[in-house]
């Protein structure tokens, strides 16, 4: 890993989104809540939750780092759902790959949860899209 003792420590925050997208019979289904493994929104919110915070026992060179604030939100539109991260603490590192977890495992349990109902399901569009804090200053995806 990177040595970071000697980093400032400033408020760091990140927010990364991912998509999956699914058939109509998929979408469906989640809308009301009859997918057979359960309820899809709640168990992706908490999977990118937890993910996030296990990012640095994954992730070879992530620091574990203490995050101060996760939210994962799920927004279902007619082709896909759009999952979006927000990640903040105050460290010496950035959030960045803690965002990028926590959409990436809120995408894969949407995934695994409707593969029965959608083998073509497709994950997609995984960015950041802004992040603030740190030496590399803001950035802002246009």
């Amino acid at each position: 890993m990177i040595d970071i003792g000697d980093k400032e420590i400033t408020d760091r925050k990140a927010v990364v989104e991912g998509k999956v997208f699914l058939n109509s019979e998929a979408i469906t289904k989640i809308r009301n809540n009859q997918v057979p493994k359960g309820d899809v929104l709640v168990s992706a919110r908490l999977a990118g939750i937890i993910t996030s915070k296990k990012t640095a026992d994954i992730m070879p060179y992530c620091h574990p780092i203490p995050i101060e604030y996760v939210d994962v939100s799920l927004d279902v539109a007619d082709d896909c759902i759009t999952v979006t991260a927000q990640v903040r603490s105050r460290t010496r590192t950035g959030v960045e790959m803690e965002g990028f977890s926590a959409v990436s495992g809120a995408c894969l349990t949407i995934y695994d949860m409707c593969k029965s109902i959608d083998r073509s399901a497709v994950i997609s569009d995984i960015k950041l899209l802004k992040k603030s804090g740190g030496k590399s200053g803001d950035f802002e995806r246009e």
